[in-house]
């Protein structure tokens, strides 16, 4: 692809849209990551001629702007210090366990933040400098919540738009932040600002309604065209303390032509590359594969399984207990059953994540030191990650998929578990407060803090009637085949387009 002076469609990620590996001569060079995003956005990129602006991966390290697989891809340099700050800090122990519920406690640390910001300065910079007149820019999720209204300063002739991949809070969260407005003001630099629920989208409205007092009217943010600074929001005539909210707020009125701008906020539910999944399942060697593995467990009646990032908001533990304690009243047995658990290494330079392993660690030992046999495993519990191949053979084997997640702004799994069972086979058992829950209607719904209710519905996926099982996969595939992640993004960006 020839150099040009700008690019129409310009991608904005904390990371780039390729993995660094080690060729067979021994030399370095780059793959196309398998992530549902690059996946969808790569063919708009081709079409658009688009730039991918990410960090590398490699820390102290500074990459010239690079073509690869039909995209240009600018690389953003981060030092060591901003990882651990940027990224690890502000980015994973601030606004990740504040806007998961605080199932763990945020950290606030100015250091932290003033790296965030920095970060995002160069992330936005970057973007400003390769985009092309009139371009339109889509920046991803919460690190890089800054860069829209930096954008919007840099580059005012472009579209904007952001995207939330994970949950946003409510107010009576978000407002402990002590950079809420700074996050606030950033994201509404964006001109359509997408997330994963509804009532992420409403999370956001009545913050930004709290906080800022702007007049909201079916889904648009009216953003006035001279916004005060956040120390002078409490000054303002008309802002007056609220005590029954603790906050500050304005009596909202439509504002006067001209006198402001229009930010758009709604969800836009994510999916998966569906095809490619249906297409793997499809396969012999990986048909044969999930046979391998359900001979290599011993041929258990049931193969539970689960797949999540090592993290304290998948609900690994709740699971866990709920499993032991059906095993202890004998509802289960090891041999008629097997829990299969694929946790894959996160953010383990965090103090909370090695924690949490060693937790897991620990009760996956106790569990099998108690209910193991000779013939049969009760808990295989796998530390890896693993290619897509491999996933797809297991959950071809698992008669039940467990999505606990306390607090999930989507949950693929789930998704990637339904579109790969064309047999109808199959349950899944899914926490009602994952996004996917809003869509995935014909699972068999829990509350995971509720171990009894786990726990039934546990046993009840596992003796459930076939045919039941098979309406309810029917009913699941419909709605995962009908959206996949390519319709995802195009209705994003058609929307993105009618606003400007």
């Amino acid at each position: 692809m020839a150099q040009k002076s700008g690019y129409d469609f310009v991608v904005v990620a904390n990371r780039l849209a390729v993995d660094r590996i080690t060729t067979e001569d021994g030399g370095t060079g780059w793959r196309r990551s398998p992530g549902g995003l690059v996946t969808a956005l790569a063919p708009i990129m081709a079409q658009s001629d688009g730039a991918w602006v990410g960090w590398h991966g490699a820390a102290d390290e500074t990459l010239e702007p690079f073509d690869h697989a039909g995209m240009h891809l600018v690389p953003v340099p981060l030092s060591e210090q901003e990882v651990e700050d940027y990224y690890e800090g502000f980015s994973n122990a601030t606004l990740w366990p504040l806007y998961h519920d605080v199932i763990a406690r945020p950290e606030f640390h100015r250091h932290w933040f003033e790296a965030y910001r920095r970060v995002n300065r160069r992330f936005a910079e970057a973007a400003a400098a390769v985009a092309a007149e009139g371009a339109t820019i889509w920046v991803q999720d919460y690190q890089l919540q800054l860069v829209p209204a930096m954008l919007r300063e840099l580059r005012p002739d472009v579209r904007i738009g952001f995207f939330n991949h994970i949950p946003f809070p409510p107010p009576g969260l978000f407002s402990q932040l002590p950079w809420r407005h700074s996050v606030l003001r950033g994201l509404l630099g964006a001109d359509l600002i997408g997330f994963q629920r509804e009532s992420d989208a409403r999370n956001f409205q009545r913050v930004v309604r709290h906080r800022l007092g702007y007049y909201i009217k079916s889904d648009q943010i009216y953003v006035p065209s001279e916004e005060p600074e956040p120390d002078q929001l409490s000054s303002l005539p008309g802002l007056h303390p609220d005590p029954a909210r603790g906050t500050v707020a304005r009596q909202a009125a439509a504002p006067q032509q001209g006198d402001y701008r229009i930010a758009e906020a709604k969800a836009f539910p994510i999916s998966i590359d569906t095809q490619k999944i249906v297409e793997l399942a499809e396969r012999p060697d990986i048909i044969a594969r999930s046979e391998q593995i359900r001979r290599e467990l011993g041929n258990p009646e049931t193969i539970f399984l689960g797949v999540d990032r090592l993290d304290y908001t998948k609900g690994i533990r709740h699971r866990m207990k709920a499993y032991e304690e059906l095993l202890a009243d004998g509802e289960l047995t090891v041999g008629q059953a097997c829990l299969v658990q694929v946790a894959s290494p996160s953010r383990e330079g965090v103090e909370s994540y090695r924690l949490l392993r060693e937790e897991i660690e620990s009760t996956v030992g106790r569990i099998n030191g108690e209910y193991d046999t000779l013939a049969h495993t009760a808990i295989r519990y796998l530390h890896h990650s693993y290619p897509v191949e491999e996933m797809v053979a297991l959950y071809l084997a698992a008669d039940v998929m467990l999505v606990t997640a306390l607090r999930d702004g989507m949950n693929l799994v789930a998704k990637e578990y339904v579109a790969a069972r064309k047999s109808g086979q199959g349950v899944l058992v899914l926490s009602e407060f994952t996004g996917a829950a809003d869509q995935m209607r014909q699972a068999l719904l829990i509350n995971p803090h509720d171990v009894d209710e786990l726990k039934t519905a546990m046993v009840k996926a596992a003796t459930m009637e076939p045919e039941n099982a098979r309406r309810r996969m029917r009913s699941l595939r419909r709605q995962v085949v009908s959206h996949n992640v390519q319709r995802w993004a195009e209705e994003f960006l058609e929307r993105l387009a009618e606003l400007r």
